[in-house]
């Protein structure tokens, strides 16, 4: 019987990559792809002098990570930990086969991915990990996915910290077109065998979540790096849904450098250091990331009435069986229906390919969602199934707001920033 492309990959054994072919498509990204963002690389610590295996950890500021963080330690080779929906794309199962990178089901357990996590590491190698689960939404990080300090002391090797400043404004969440400019990154030693031996998890946590943390926003207003685009504010309405002067959702609309309110007109100009400015009449918040943030206060607000709920008429997709995505699609669209959340739970109703379809997810269970591209669509895992949500309205971001406070409020394990730093 013919093997399913998820039984193929759960079927493989990963090795280290080959150091000519790593090498070679290393060099070959550093002389093209990434000239263009003069990448800048301080060693506090440098981890090309570690003998043996460790783990490199990095804040995931965009979808260029794996080359901002890989080019400046070749000629080491690494197996990257790379999202399990990723290897269903026609035009990445192919290198990722090549270069042995590790699939992981993001925000949910995963114990073929650990397994061949230490695999490689019993072997010598190296892994590269990016701890927050998927690149940033906002422009700043968030805390690190539940089940990280369990998982590096397991490993039980050095650990590395790759912090990358500036990615973020080359690669944006709301725009899958690149941007030229500057990117800084650091590298430094974080924990030696007796740290990860001797620090209890939530310590290790605290730490990672110090470390990690970045605001490419706040970085930039001291930086003043410009970012070369002509288009530089497309798209950006998905992550800014809320008007700051009329308090209107999903009625904001954007061209190539502002974004504008069709309710009340508030204009607000974005620059090329991503700077705002608001228009006669307007009024803005300080900066993209400081406006994300204003909406999650306003859902703090809206979950505390115990009758909120949030509905969406949205298309399920899903990952293929045979057959690798085509044409940068993400899932294969199966059905459609009624997606809520409340303090109850998150529910949804419709129908899968023509037959009637439905099925809950705890709070408890869903700390977060992914997105594979950009803010035009989340997923999760449904009892380890990959389901794709493709909203009607540009509501993306509500969604993930609402869904990661009410987790939060409802005594949910995946805390935010302030928690650590209370402790």
């Amino acid at each position: 019987m013919k093997k399913t492309l998820e039984e193929k990959l759960h079927s493989k054994k990963i090795k280290r990559p080959n150091k000519f072919i790593y090498n070679f498509l290393g060099y070959f990204w550093k002389f093209t792809v990434a000239k263009k963002y003069h990448i800048n690389a301080t060693f506090i610590d440098d981890p090309r002098k570690e003998k043996g295996a460790y783990v490199l950890l990095s804040n995931h500021a965009s979808r260029m990570d794996y080359i901002f963080t890989a080019v400046p330690l070749l000629p080491q080779t690494f197996n990257f930990v790379v999202g399990y929906n990723e290897f269903f794309r026609s035009h990445l199962h192919g290198i990722f086969s090549l270069l042995h990178e590790i699939p992981k089901k993001n925000f949910t357990p995963d114990m073929y991915s650990v397994i061949e996590m230490k695999r490689v590491i019993n072997k010598g190698g190296r892994l590269t990990l990016f701890p927050e689960g998927m690149s940033s939404i906002s422009g700043g990080s968030q805390p690190v996915a539940l089940g990280t300090a369990k998982l590096l002391k397991f490993l039980n090797v050095p650990v590395y910290l790759s912090n990358i400043k500036g990615a973020y404004l080359v690669s944006p969440k709301f725009n899958l077109k690149e941007r030229k400019g500057k990117v800084n990154i650091s590298f430094k030693k974080l924990f030696s065998v007796d740290d990860l031996r001797n620090l209890g998890e939530d310590e290790i946590t605290k730490i990672l979540n110090t470390e990690i943390r970045m605001d490419d926003y706040a970085y930039n207003e001291k930086a003043q790096i410009v970012y070369k685009s002509d288009s530089i504010a497309e798209n950006i309405h998905q992550l800014l849904y809320k008007c700051p002067k009329c308090g209107a959702e999903f009625e904001n609309i954007d061209g190539a450098n502002f974004i504008e309110c069709k309710a009340c007109h508030n204009k607000v100009y974005i620059d090329n250091t991503y700077k705002l400015k608001a228009d006669e009449n307007s009024i803005t918040l300080k900066n993209p990331k400081v406006w994300f943030d204003y909406e999650r206060e306003e859902v703090k607000k809206e979950i505390e009435n115990p009758n909120f709920e949030l509905k969406e008429e949205v298309e399920i997709g899903f990952l293929p069986k045979y057959k690798y995505l085509k044409h940068q699609a993400t899932s294969l669209i199966e059905g459609s229906g009624i997606l809520k959340i409340n303090h109850q739970g998150i529910f949804f109703d419709g129908t899968r390919n023509g037959k009637p379809f439905s099925f809950t997810l705890t709070l408890s269970e869903t700390p977060t969602y992914g997105m594979c591209t950009d803010a035009s669509r989340f997923y999760t895992f449904l009892k380890g199934e990959f389901i794709e949500f493709y909203p009607k309205r540009d509501s993306v971001i509500k969604w993930l707001l609402v869904t990661e406070e009410l987790h939060r409020m409802h005594g949910g394990k995946w805390r935010d920033y302030s928690y650590y730093e209370e402790k």
